[in-house]
C-alpha cells in the first residue's frame, strides 16, 4: 500500500471512529495518527506516513530525549499500540497506547504520561485463577531468548471500527500449557464476543493428522486482522523443543470461532513460524503471507525454510503458492531460518506489478511475484532464476525489511544499514546511500510526513538511533546523551513504534517513552 492510500485509509478509519460514538466504540479526532497492528499496516511496511511532529530537525540530542518510563508487571515482547482520543469510562478522553506483557496483563496508558508513577487507565490479568504463565523451566529455551517466563509474546492487533483488541495468552494450569484467544474493549479490557477461545486445532494431510501442541509452541509473530478474521501463527520459543512445528490459524473476529488451521510441516516438526515478532502479511486481496525456519521439505507438502501464501476458502485454509530457495538443505541445516516478516510492496509498473520480499538469516532478499511464487528450483546451483530477483547475503542476521518512497531498506548484526532504490519492480543491485556497520539484528521503523522528513529508527544494540531516511546520516543515537537517554534492559528482539512525537520502546520491565524535551 503506498503512502497516498495509507493517509486515505486513516482519514477514512479516524471519520468512522469519529461517530461511534456510544456502545463502547471508541471515538476519534478526525485525522489524528493510530496504530493498531505491528509495522503500521498489513503489508508490514514499517512506514508511518503520518507523522508530523518528529522531524529530522528536531530530533537530536538537544531536543529530543528520554521523556519517561512506565513500569508494569513483566516484560513487553511485542509492539505496543496507539489510538488517539478515546472514551475511557470515568477517566474522560485519552490519546491511548496498549501494551502486553509475558505475565498475561495488557494494560492501557496515557500516551501523554508525563511522569512514571502515572496510574494505568485500566489493567487486566488474563491468568485464570490458579494459573500462571509458563514457567521457564516448562518452556524451556530461556537461554536463547533470556526470558523469564511466556505469557503474552505477540503483539495483539486492533480492530478500531469495533474498539476492539485481539490477544493471545499461554497460561500455566494444573502441569498444562495453555492458549487462549482473547477479545477485549479497547476503553475498559472487558472481554467481548463471548471469549475468551480456547486455541486447538488438528490438520490432516495424506492422511497423517497432527495436533497442535500448546507445550512445544509459542506465538511469536504479531496478530493479522484482514477480511473479518485474525490469524495467529506459531512455533518453537527459540530453540527446536518438544517437536514443535509450524502453525497458522484463523478465527473469525466477530463471533471467535475457529476458521481454519495449517501445519507447515505435516507429519514431522520444526518450520517454526516466529519471523523475529514481525507479523504475517496480507496484500488487498487478504491472501496471507509467511516465512518459515529449518525443517523438513517436501515440494508442496512440508515447508522448511519457505516463504509461503495461504489463502482462505470457507472453513479452511488453503496453500495459494510458495518459494523455497535452491539451497534449502544447506540453510536448514546451519539454522540459517527464513526468519522475518514478508514485506508486500505497492503495486509496480513492469511485467511483475504485485511483489513481495522475503529475507532471512543469510541475508539474501528474494523478490516474488506474488501471482507466481517460484516454488522450488531443483536445478538450481548459486541462485534461484525462477523468482523476479535476488541479493544474495546483503545482510546477516537481518531485521524485517521496511519501505518508504520508493526505498527499501535493509538492517542486519555488524552489517551497515542499506537503502535500495525501487524501480519498475527492480531492486537497484547496489545501495543508494548506507550507514557504517551497525549493531542491528531489531526491525526498524521509519516515520514521515507523507514523503518528507523521513527518519529511520533503529534498536543497535542497548541503544536507541535514528537516521536521516533519504541520507541514512545519523541524527540521533541515546549513547550520546551521558546517561540522561539510557534504555532499560531490552528483550530479545525489542520492538519500538513511534506515533504522534512520541517513541514508545517495550523493555523487560515497562514502556520507555522518547520524545522531545
Amino acid at each position: 500500500m503506498n503512502s497516498h492510500y495509507r493517509r486515505l485509509l486513516s482519514s477514512v478509519v479516524a471519520a468512522i471512529l469519529c461517530s461511534c460514538g456510544g456502545g463502547g466504540h471508541p471515538s476519534q479526532v478526525r485525522g489524528s495518527s493510530i496504530v493498531t497492528t505491528w509495522h503500521y499496516d498489513n503489508a508490514r511496511t514499517g512506514a508511518n506516513t503520518n507523522e508530523t511532529i518528529l522531524n529530522p530537525a528536531n530530533v537530536n540530542a538537544n531536543t529530543f530525549g528520554k521523556l519517561f518510563d512506565i513500569p508494569v508487571d513483566g516484560a513487553i515482547i511485542g509492539q505496543v499500540l496507539y489510538l488517539s482520543n478515546i472514551s475511557i469510562p470515568g477517566k474522560g478522553k485519552h490519546n491511548v497506547v496498549y501494551a502486553a506483557t509475558m505475565h498475561d496483563s495488557v494494560y492501557a496508558f496515557d500516551a501523554d504520561n508525563t511522569g512514571t508513577n502515572a496510574s494505568p487507565l485500566w489493567q487486566v490479568s488474563l491468568l485464570p485463577p490458579g494459573a500462571t504463565p509458563v514457567p521457564m523451566d516448562v518452556q524451556g529455551c530461556s537461554a536463547t531468548t533470556a526470558w523469564t517466563e511466556v505469557g503474552i509474546s505477540a503483539t495483539p492487533v486492533i480492530d478500531p471500527t469495533t474498539g476492539t483488541i485481539y490477544v493471545v495468552a499461554k497460561t500455566y494450569e494444573n502441569g498444562n500449557s495453555v492458549f487462549r484467544f482473547h477479545a477485549l474493549d479497547v476503553t475498559t479490557g472487558s472481554e467481548k464476543f463471548g471469549g475468551p477461545a480456547p486455541i486447538t486445532a488438528t490438520y490432516t494431510a495424506n492422511g497423517q493428522t497432527d495436533t497442535f501442541n500448546p507445550l512445544a509452541e509459542t506465538n511469536r509473530p504479531a496478530l493479522l486482522l484482514t477480511n473479518g478474521r485474525i490469524y495467529l501463527a506459531f512455533g518453537s520459543n527459540g530453540c527446536n523443543n518438544y517437536g514443535d512445528q509450524g502453525w497458522v490459524i484463523s478465527f473469525n473476529a466477530s463471533t471467535l470461532a475457529q476458521e481454519g488451521a495449517f501445519n507447515t510441516e505435516p507429519g514431522s516438526n520444526l518450520a517454526a513460524i516466529w519471523m523475529k515478532g514481525g507479523g504475517l502479511s496480507a496484500d488487498s486481496a487478504s491472501n496471507i503471507y509467511g516465512e518459515t525456519g529449518e525443517g523438513s521439505f517436501t515440494p508442496g507438502a512440508n515447508f522448511g525454510s519457505s516463504v509461503f501464501r495461504l489463502t482462505q476458502s470457507g472453513n479452511s485454509l488453503q496453500v495459494g503458492d510458495w518459494f523455497t530457495p535452491w539451497n534449502q538443505a544447506f540453510l536448514s541445516e546451519n539454522d540459517l531460518d527464513l526468519n522475518d516478516s514478508v514485506l508486500v510492496l505497492p503495486d509496480q509498473p513492469g511485467p511483475h506489478p504485485h511483489l513481495a520480499l522475503a529475507v532471512g538469516k543469510e541475508g539474501t532478499v528474494y523478490m516474488l511475484d506474488r501471482d507466481n511464487m517460484g516454488n522450488y528450483c531443483a536445478s538450481c546451483t548459486a541462485e534461484d532464476t525462477q523468482i523476479v530477483q535476488e541479493l544474495p547475503q546483503v545482510a546477516k542476521n537481518t531485521g524485517c525489511l521496511v519501505y518508504w518512497n520508493g526505498m527499501v531498506y535493509s538492517t542486519g548484526s555488524g552489517t551497515p544499514i542499506m537503502a535500495w532504490a525501487l524501480t519498475n519492480g527492480m531492486l537497484s543491485t547496489t545501495p543508494v546511500v548506507q550507514t557504517s556497520p551497525q549493531d542491528g539484528g531489531h526491525s526498524p521503523v521509519i516515520t514521515s510526513a507523507g514523503i518528507t522528513n523521513g527518519i529511520l529508527w533503529q534498536i543497535n544494540g542497548t541503544n536507541l538511533a535514528a537516521y536521516n531516511a533519504a541520507t541514512l546520516a545519523q541524527l540521533y543515537v541515546t549513547s550520546q546523551t551521558s546517561g540522561r537517554d539510557t534504555l532499560p534492559a531490552l528483550p530479545h528482539f525489542a520492538q519500538l513504534m513511534v506515533a504522534n512525537g512520541k517513541v514508545y520502546i517495550g523493555t523487560n520491565s515497562g514502556i520507555t517513552v522518547l520524545g522531545l524535551l
